[in-house]
């Protein structure tokens, strides 16, 4: 188990197991429940931006086992996962900086 943080410093526990789904009723709000929606979607963003960097950490990693283990097809595949990720993560941030900036407007 790691552990990751929100953006004010609170442990997020996250073990092998992924609860993701206790999020989406977010995605059937109205207008009465906006303020604790955007709040979870700005902690969610934020969660799932440092545990795909977590990740892309763990899987740099694999790719340099996989090297020493003499399967350089196999790492190269897993570098360019890698690179996938970090493009998503980029565009995940684009997302949390615009929410955030949504937010000032409000």
């Amino acid at each position: 188990m790691h552990l990751i943080k929100d953006e004010n410093g609170n442990v997020i526990p996250h073990g092998g197991e992924h609860h993701h789904h206790e999020h989406e009723h977010c995605g059937s709000c109205n207008s009465d429940c906006q303020g604790s929606c955007t709040d979870e979607v700005v902690a969610l963003l934020n969660y799932m931006l440092s545990h795909n960097e977590h990740h892309a950490e763990e899987l740099d990693q694999m790719a340099e086992n996989l090297e020493k283990l003499g399967m350089s097809d196999a790492a190269k595949s897993v570098k360019e996962g890698v690179a996938d990720f970090k493009k998503g993560n980029m565009r995940l941030g684009l997302a949390l900086t615009l929410v955030k900036e949504h937010l000032k407007e409000a």
